[in-house]
């Protein structure tokens, strides 16, 4: 785009300015919105089929990939699971794993929104770097904590000793203000199009590529200057505080797609680093850990005490736990010391490089990585048997009874069956009812 057509975009005013990008970022959030609702049309219940299907670590591993692109959603993904775990539908064994995958998942919404810039060479090389970096820290954090996790429970110990300490406070439903704002905008547009799940996406990515148009140019006329440079000086210049803005900012709007795909556009226009939006949105990995967490605390607290429901409760807690610790361990492995913290802002800035070279890259990329690679894998170790029993809190030790609600007494028996689905109840409450599940 060049300066004249800029200056016709946006408003000259200041006032004017504010209000048109306040206009342009409500239809940024309604185009995620209608996304991730599209997908859910045409994808949910192959998403609930597929979380109760984990027969193995490796399965649920990237089970949680493919189900969270399919509903381009983290937060849907894991309180679905730990939903599915208050219910007896899935045991703490295969909801770990799950979750961890949910992580990467969740991280093909950055993808497709750098797509927006597809046609503008340097800003299409700046937000794929920006969007992939989220990619990279968690393809590291999953290869390094996933085995740690298997050989020596690296994360669901402690979760197991901090749900004993906290599984009975309870919890309560938060409100995001981004949704109260879209969701009614995103039923509107669902109801026109009768529900097609098709017409939905359509309209949705067309929202999104003319958002970004209107969202580059608005940031690169308000920002440079003093909000540039109070960006850079108290927002985005000292790690820590980007970090801690990253984790307020997407508890505040439960969610992590929405708070990591604004940095994309600002990354493309060239007002942020990757380096700079690096810390953030690890922060916004350990914010959106929250959603479940108190999903899981409702569901803890909604039995009465030593309950076969409330047993299966705490275990649900310690499913979220588990996912949060994961995001701090990958934090603490891959933000302090300089040299591990280069390598995913080196990957994605050589990932954009070569998506400028060739877009075919960029398409191969998130169809390759998101999509193809999760499904082979499950299809291909759906039957590996792999022993992978994590330590239950004290509860669910003292409260089992012949059948443990958390985890199974015999995992071999499980992996044994011939049935993909041997980790499912024979009778659950409906899950998507349970708690109040968001849509990003």
């Amino acid at each position: 785009m060049t300066t004249s057509q800029e200056s016709t975009v946006a408003p000259k005013s200041t006032t004017l300015q504010v209000l048109f990008l306040l206009g342009v970022l409500i239809m940024f959030f309604t185009s995620l919105e209608l996304m991730g609702d599209s997908f859910k049309l045409m994808g949910s219940g192959v998403a609930e089929s597929l979380l109760r299907m984990t027969s193995n670590p490796f399965v649920g591993l990237f089970i949680g990939i493919l189900a969270t692109s399919l509903v381009q959603s983290s937060s849907t993904t894991t309180t679905l699971t730990v939903s599915l775990v208050a219910a007896g539908g899935l045991d703490i064994a295969g909801a770990i794993p799950i979750i961890m995958g949910a992580n990467i998942g969740t991280s093909v919404t950055n993808t497709i929104v750098s797509l927006g810039s597809v046609t503008r060479k340097e800003e299409f090389r700046r937000a794929m770097a920006g969007a992939t970096v989220h990619d990279f820290f968690n393809f590291l954090a999953v290869a390094t904590l996933f085995p740690l996790e298997l050989m020596f429970k690296f994360v669901s110990t402690p979760a197991a000793y901090l749900t004993d300490s906290i599984a009975t406070v309870g919890g309560t439903q938060l409100l995001s203000p981004v949704k109260e704002i879209t969701e009614p905008i995103a039923k509107f547009v669902i109801s026109l199009s009768a529900e097609n799940g098709i017409i939905v996406l359509i309209v949705g990515l067309a929202l999104l590529f003319l958002s970004l148009r209107f969202l580059v140019t608005l940031l690169k006329s308000l920002v440079l200057g003093r909000s540039e440079q109070f960006l850079h000086k108290y927002i985005f210049g000292q790690p820590a505080i980007s970090l801690l803005f990253g984790v307020g900012l997407t508890f505040l709007v439960q969610s992590s797609s929405i708070t990591t795909s604004l940095t994309v556009p600002l990354v493309g226009a060239g007002i942020l680093t990757v380096t700079q939006i690096y810390p953030f949105v690890l922060g916004a990995n350990v914010g959106t850990t929250m959603t479940a967490i108190v999903a899981a605390l409702v569901l803890a607290s909604a039995g009465e005490p030593g309950s076969a429901e409330a047993l299966r409760g705490v275990a649900a807690v310690k499913v979220a736990l588990a996912h949060l610790f994961f995001n701090l361990y990958g934090i603490a492995l891959f933000l302090p010391i300089k040299r591990l913290r280069n390598i995913p802002i080196r990957l994605s800035e050589r990932l954009g490089d070569l998506a400028v070279k060739n877009r075919a890259y960029a398409l191969g990329y998130l169809a390759t990585v998101f999509f193809a690679i999760p499904l082979i894998t499950i299809l291909g170790t759906r039957n590996l048997e792999f022993s992978y029993d994590p330590p239950k809190p004290d509860r669910l030790e003292q409260g089992s009874t012949s059948r443990d609600p958390g985890t199974s007494t015999d995992r071999s028996a499980e992996t044994d069956s011939s049935s993909p689905s041997s980790h499912a109840a024979d009778s659950a409450v409906p899950f998507t009812e349970a708690v109040n599940i968001p849509s990003s």
